[in-house]
């Protein structure tokens, strides 16, 4: 009987297996070190990764307040100078897939981590990224084995953002070697001086060439793998040619929070039928222009009614508190005892960026007292007392 072989052939699949053999013999200590019960991992990993010059140092702490995250980014590369690291090295070893997962694992089970946390500079290999994946998969088992028992708070569901800067290849050495001009100048100043401490400078920070080949490796080595992400992750691929707040705003803009990514299911089908505040306000800003055309339309004289009170009798008021930012104004104009009129002034002024709200106050004012039986007929007096709020001036002091 002919058999086939199964063993795989293409440098991937060769990579894959690898990735399956380091991943299970990592999983298997981390269950016999730590029990199966402390494998708490954190809800949210934000993978980021980009060329050299890309900004990651400098947006790492932006990032880490968009998302609310306390603790420190995990960096690999210190973690590659780690005792176990050096130990590693100390007894003629390399630090290399099988070391990398194995450290970063044992990081990644840290308290201060358990809500989420920064990793830069993971993955950069084929074999990374399928440890990775698999990983994430032990990570959701965890989350649907213990999300209906005492401990589901302790493991929830994660998320896995994957945000990668990029920049091209002239700006990115352009960068590298502005900042081996600006270390070289600080350590400068500290030799001169006795004051500060030393940066480390990096070769490729000092030649042009050097700058270029290490660009070309991130493009040949680690961009395929980075780009690979996309297929199982939230991918965020930001634009960092600009300058810091530009680039800040392109994070923000990706970054924003959507709740059907990050909260535990259960929670999230309890919580869908709240509308986002953002839906809601691009909503209201389009009903709150077909309400206005409409107005000019349907009821073109009430529309100028009321464009007239407002201008005329509420605008002068509301002037005079510029500096405060907000108006109490009492009216007894019968024009707003019509809804449709007192519905187009708060209209009108939301358009124009105020916050209005008007209320009925009713007032009995006595009129008639009757002698002989003691009763007293009022009138009803009706107030609107109307309240406008809008961006007050801001007064320089000192």
């Amino acid at each position: 009987m002919q058999t086939t072989s199964t063993t795989p052939t293409n440098p991937q699949d060769l990579e894959i297996k690898d990735a399956q053999v380091i991943f299970r013999t990592a999983w298997e200590d981390l269950l016999n070190e730590f029990g199966v019960e402390n494998l708490r991992f954190p809800k949210e990993l934000i993978l980021l990764g980009g060329a050299p010059g890309s900004g990651k140092g400098t947006q790492t702490r932006f990032i880490s307040n968009l998302r609310g995250l306390t603790c420190e980014p995990i960096v690999v590369s210190s973690l590659l100078t780690s005792p176990q690291a050096e130990k590693i090295k100390n007894h003629g070893g390399m630090v290399g897939d099988r070391e990398v997962v194995d450290i970063l694992f044992r990081e990644l089970l840290k308290p201060e981590y358990r809500d989420g946390v920064i990793l830069d500079g993971f993955p950069r290999t084929t074999v990374q990224v399928e440890c990775l994946k698999l990983l994430t998969h032990q990570m959701n088992e965890l989350w649907r084995t213990h999300h209906t028992t005492p401990l589901a708070k302790q493991f929830r569901k994660p998320t896995i953002h994957v945000v990668i800067l990029f920049v091209e290849e002239s700006v990115s050495v352009q960068r590298q070697i502005q900042r081996g001009k600006e270390i070289l100048h600080h350590n400068e100043e500290v030799l001169a001086s006795g004051v500060g401490e030393l940066m480390e400078v990096r070769t490729t920070d000092l030649e042009k060439e050097t700058a270029r080949r290490r660009y070309q490796v991130f493009k040949e080595q680690t961009w395929q793998a980075l780009t690979s992400l996309k297929e199982k992750f939230f991918y965020h691929f930001i634009n960092a040619q600009g300058t810091i707040p530009e680039v800040e705003e392109n994070i923000k803009r990706e970054l924003q929070y959507q709740s059907s990514l990050e909260l535990d299911p259960l929670t999230f089908d309890l919580m869908r039928k709240i509308p986002l505040a953002q839906e809601i306000v691009v909503h209201a800003r389009q009903e709150l222009v077909n309400r206005l055309d409409a107005y000019a339309m349907d009821n073109p004289d009430l529309f100028k009614e009321v464009l007239e009170f407002a201008d005329h009798k509420l605008l002068p008021i509301v002037k005079r508190h510029a500096i405060t930012g907000m108006s109490y104004i009492n009216s007894e104009n019968p024009l707003l005892d019509d809804t449709l009129a007192m519905s187009m002034l708060i209209d009108i002024f939301s358009e124009r960026g105020y916050r209005a709200v008007i209320d009925l106050h009713r007032i009995e004012i006595p009129e008639k007292f009757d002698l002989t039986t003691g009763q007293i007929t009022c009138r009803e007096k009706k107030v609107f007392r109307i309240q406008i709020r809008f961006l007050g001036s801001e007064i320089r002091r000192g």
